[in-house]
């Protein structure tokens, strides 16, 4: 299985920091690559296809799961282009429901030329419930029918609710993040 999520970045940022992680399940880590995404950019798809294909061959590859469908802000994935060109599954999963109608304004407001575009990208799969140990998550799925990609996000979840690739796919994407000391208020 293999994770992809953006780590932390600052909206001033040009760009944002996207980590792939390769996990022989429940928790043996095979490979780890980073990369960069422009902040609400256009290149996400682009960039995310050369970072998993960076691990190596994805003969054994089951799946590839995502934090979502968007990273380094409004740079959306398109789903399809990616199950396409890397010939696995993808399911990309979400803690929350979005809230699709403030999304749908803020692309409006922020992006006017590819506004529609992104939203096109955005609600091509719908949200399922994924039942977990802890409390459900939603997932969109590619590749595969809604009751395999329960399975994979369940198979690949060693402690609480959230998959272990996406876990340590945030954590190494996140992990050169220069933390800013904040002075403490008198």
């Amino acid at each position: 299985m293999v994770g992809v999520d953006d780590g932390a970045f600052d909206r001033n940022d040009r760009s944002a920091p996207v980590a792939a992680v390769a996990l022989s399940l429940p928790q043996h880590v095979e490979a780890v690559r980073t990369a960069q995404v422009r902040v609400d950019g256009t290149d996400g798809t682009r960039r995310v296809v050369a970072l998993v294909r960076s691990l190596g061959p994805l003969d054994g590859v089951r799946a590839l799961l995502l934090d979502g469908a968007v990273v380094g802000g409004f740079n959306v994935l398109d789903l399809d282009v990616l199950h396409r060109e890397l010939g696995v599954p993808i399911v990309a999963v979400t803690r929350r429901p979005p809230e699709f109608a403030a999304i749908r304004a803020a692309l409006r407001k922020w992006f006017p030329r590819t506004a529609e575009a992104r939203w096109s990208l955005l609600k091509a799969h719908r949200l399922f419930p994924v039942p977990t140990a802890g409390r459900p998550i939603l997932a969109a799925a590619v590749g595969c029918s809604r009751v395999d990609a329960a399975r994979l996000v369940r198979r690949s979840t060693v402690h609480g609710y959230w998959p272990e690739p996406l876990r340590l796919a945030h954590l190494v994407a996140s992990a050169g993040r220069r933390q800013v000391r904040r002075r403490p208020k008198d």
